[in-house]
């Protein structure tokens, strides 16, 4: 895929919206995400774009806009983001142009002001209808440190370099950042215990993913060519796939992933577009001499020069004592996206390899984004050696997997020389106890 540079990513555009200008600012001008916002507890829910510490209300400007683009905007007004994604890339990319160049200071429509809501004073909701979900294990790193936990004769399986592996999740379970996730119960089974119980899961983790949103249906028995894969995608956001090891443990063989994995799948609200993740492709990750090229269906060379996305990825950790005792989080892990075995076309293509069909709104997820390093791991079962090498915490706590009380937090962002930084925001949940 190749998104040529504009106006929309001129590091120098500035926005009326004074926070939108802040360093380090998640939201400037040159990111303008999109997510669906309610302004209080009394109006329904519609589609806005983060602008600085702003959501502006885009339905509700909608007179400020002509053309096609008037289409777009009043797409906003549904309480998700599928009706504009519908509309397709060409929509997406002009209704982007349009908010940036009437967010700009130069020659803004400061009337927008009047349907600006303040984030803090907002109610963030899950930005789309996702009737689908689909977690793979695209880390090639994380696919050995998991593999060596459970398999630790075998911990990469053969199929691994020939094939996107995934599962797939459940999707009735996705929750938006900020809603508390309770600690799943399931049966699990210690190795020196000679039967399973029934009970809480005693090594509750978190997972550091990229997610991303379909946005280009495919029809059920068509195939999607590697070329065109990334065009189905309509923007990206911070995933937590949580998982009961102990539970994911005693269950995943023979058919893998299920009641470990599918309780609660946490998301970021804001969903960053292609378009202005552009300055930040990179190449794809390259393949240790002697790996197998991938079969023709994955293989493209424009996919190979530019698939790769530079995002550096964050997860931390708030134990209840430090939140009480007003300690920041830990930053528990450090990693880039651009290490990444897979790329996301691949997961595409590769997802509708058998006739299988994409919707508008269907998630999918990167799987465990680890780098080669142990500061780069994406996990608690690889940071904390599957818990026997716990974690110290500045309240003088250890962890080597969650407890109830706990709270995750995930952050991301690119930055390069010469571009705006572009931030995802958070994705962060509190751990309640079973029951």
């Amino acid at each position: 895929m190749t998104i040529a540079l504009n106006e929309t990513h001129d590091p120098a555009r500035r926005s009326f919206v004074e926070s939108a200008n802040a360093p380090g600012s998640d939201f400037p001008i040159q990111n303008l995400p999109f997510g669906v916002f309610c302004p209080d507890t009394k109006e329904r829910p519609r589609v806005g774009v983060a602008i600085g510490d702003q959501i502006l209300d885009i339905a509700a400007a909608t007179p400020s806009f002509g053309g096609p683009v008037a289409g777009a905007a009043k797409a906003c007004a549904a309480p998700h983001l599928n009706e504009l994604m519908s509309l397709g890339p060409q929509a997406w990319s002009g209704l982007r142009l349009a908010l940036s160049r009437s967010l700009s200071a130069d020659h803004g429509d400061k009337s927008l002001r009047q349907h600006l809501t303040p984030m803090a004073q907002a109610e963030l909701t899950l930005p789309a209808a996702i009737g689908d979900f689909t977690d793979f294990y695209a880390s090639i790193f994380h696919a050995t440190n998991a593999g060596r936990a459970f398999r630790p004769e075998n911990p990469l399986l053969p199929n691994y370099k020939y094939l996107p592996v995934a599962y797939h999740g459940r999707a009735s379970s996705v929750r938006v950042s900020g809603t508390a996730v309770k600690r799943p119960q399931g049966q699990r089974k210690r190795a020196e215990e000679a039967v399973p119980s029934y009970g809480p899961s005693r090594n509750l983790d978190f997972e550091l993913e990229l997610g991303f949103y379909i946005g280009v249906p495919s029809r059920l028995g068509d195939t999607i060519p590697i070329a065109a894969a990334a065009d189905h995608i309509f923007g990206f956001c911070l995933l937590n796939d949580w998982s009961a090891r102990d539970v994911q443990g005693w269950e995943y063989q023979p058919l893998g992933p299920f009641l470990g994995k599918n309780f609660a799948t946490t998301v970021s609200p804001w969903v960053v577009t292609q378009e202005a993740l552009a300055p930040f492709r990179i190449a794809a990750f390259t393949r240790p001499d002697g790996d197998p090229a991938p079969l023709p269906h994955l293989a493209c060379a424009t996919d190979q020069k530019q698939g790769g996305l530079d995002i550096t990825l964050e997860a931390y950790m708030a134990t209840d004592v430090m939140r009480r005792a007003g300690t920041s989080p830990q930053r528990l892990t450090q990693t880039s996206f651009a290490t990444t075995y897979w790329t996301v076309a691949q997961m595409v293509a590769h997802h509708a390899s058998n006739g299988c069909d994409l919707a508008i709104g269907d998630l999918l997820g990167s799987g465990t984004v680890s780098g080669p390093d142990k500061s780069s791991w994406g996990s608690l079962l690889e940071l904390s050696a599957r818990g026997r090498e716990p974690i110290p915490m500045p309240s003088g706590e250890q962890r080597g997997f969650i407890e109830d009380g706990d709270e995750i937090i995930f952050r991301g962002f690119c930055a390069k020389p010469g571009f705006a930084r572009i931030g995802f925001g958070e994705c962060r949940a509190v751990i309640l106890p079973a029951g």
